[in-house]
Formats: C-alpha cells, structure tokens, sequence
C-alpha cells in the first residue's frame, strides 16, 4: 500500500479515502493540513489475488500506523467510505487512535442505503440517466467506467464546487466492488454497526446538508454504539467539503479545531 506523506511536525493525522476504489483524491486537505500536521495519506490496496475486504482494509491501516506512530497515537479522518473504514478499524483495535473525523459518513444500514439511493435518483434527470445506461457499451474498460460515472454523478453530491477535478489517482472497479460488498454483508450479518460500540474516543461527524447521503439519518443509526458523536453540518455543502465555495474555510477551520484539541 503506498502511502503519501505531508507536514513534518504537529499532530499525526491519517487521511482516508473514499471510493472504495478511488484513491488520491484526499491530497487537496492534506496539503492544506500540512502547516500544523504530520500528515499521512494511504493510497488503499489494489484489487488483485485475494478479494479485498474489510477486514484486508484494517490490517493494511494497522501495519501503517504500527509502522509510522510506534510512540503516538494518530487521528484518523475518513472520508465516506473512508469514514466508515476509520470506525471499522477503531472497532477492532480499541485504543490505538486519539479520535476520528467523519466526513461525509456512508451508510451502514439498509434504510440509510435506501434513502441514499432516493435521493440521487430524485436528483438524475432523463439526460443524466440515459448517459449513464450507454456508458457500459461505450467504455468498456471497467476501471474507465467507474472514472466516467463519477465525473458524470458529481454534480448529484455537490451544491457549487470550487473544482470538479477530484485528483484521483487510480479508479479500481473490482477493488470499488468487493469491498464494498464485503462491508454490505457484514451490515447484514449484524456486525456493524454494533461492533462500533468498541470505540471510546471523540468522535466528530462532519457533513453537507446537499449531501445525498443521509447526515442526520446516519448519525442517529450510529448514536446507539457511538454517544459520544458529534455532529456538525453546513447548508450550501455536499459530499466534498473542502472544495465547496460556500464553507471550505469553515470547514477547515472546524477540522483544525478538532485536530489540535
């Protein structure tokens, strides 16, 4: 797993991103964060030989901080899937981190998937979903097809962007495919969210009202195993925060607050 570093003094902060199966694209708050904080940003495991899982996710994340924070305990920010890693790993190694950011948070029940799913269909017109239907025939590369519906379905997680270059490094479908799957499965089987009750440090939610998925819904699927969550949400703000006109200097700052407490 590659890892990218920032920052060579502060607090130890671990980026995670999203996706799953779109690395990179965690750079831009790096480098903003790299001022105040030694800042580490690992690119996920590829897809290829053995099926990627959640629990492949958490060794990986577990051999990078045993590597880089021997004497220290570092703060995990995630980012929609992302997110949920940072609490999944936080689950299975109770202590190891000092807190976590939540941004954009996914899903981790059934209904919340749903809503989810409501909400970008109410927002994709005939157009939208007609490109969509023909991308399959027209790209079939299926690591080029993800790339495509991204760019083609940003406009659906965000209000007024200061970019829609993302800074994706590498698109990964299978990667995108069986993690996620693995992560939905064990929702079903009943370990999560449950087994996030292991958690006893801070945890902040950050999220973007225009977001399509469901903050406050998914705060409250998460406030029985995590009580101590906090919650903090912007209007004019979808799924990316940091490159929303409207609040990425609050955002930041909100972020810069929680890290040096």
């Amino acid at each position: 797993m590659q890892t990218r570093h920032y920052g060579s003094s502060g607090p130890v902060v671990i980026l995670i991103h999203g996706g799953p199966g779109a690395s990179g694209y965690m750079a831009p708050v790096a480098r903003e964060l790299a001022d105040s904080f030694q800042v580490m940003e690992p690119l996920q495991r590829v897809s290829g030989g053995e099926p990627l899982t959640v629990s492949r996710h958490i060794a990986d994340l577990h051999e990078l901080i045993e590597s880089n924070c021997e004497d220290t305990r570092p703060t995990l920010v995630g980012h929609s899937w992302g997110a949920m890693l940072a609490l999944a790993y936080a689950a299975a190694h109770p202590g190891r981190v000092a807190s976590i950011v939540l941004i954009g948070c996914g899903t981790f029940d059934a209904a919340t998937r749903e809503q989810l799913k409501i909400a970008r269909d109410e927002r994709t017109d005939d157009s939208l979903r007609q490109r969509l239907a023909r991308l399959r025939k027209e790209i079939p590369d299926p690591d080029r097809r993800l790339e495509a519906m991204g760019n083609l379905t940003l406009s659906l997680y965000s209000y007024d962007l200061i970019t829609t270059h993302l800074e994706v490094e590498v698109y990964d479908s299978r990667a995108h495919r069986e993690s996620w799957e693995d992560m939905v499965r064990l929702q079903d089987n009943g370990m999560y969210p449950a087994a996030l009750s292991a958690i006893d440090v801070p945890v902040l939610m950050l999220h973007g009202t225009v977001d399509p998925h469901p903050g406050r819904m998914i705060r409250a699927s998460l406030e029985e195993y995590l009580p101590q969550i906090e919650y903090r949400e912007w209007d004019r703000c979808g799924h990316y925060p940091w490159l929303e006109k409207a609040v990425r200097d609050e955002f930041f700052a909100a972020l810069r607050e929680w890290l040096t407490r």
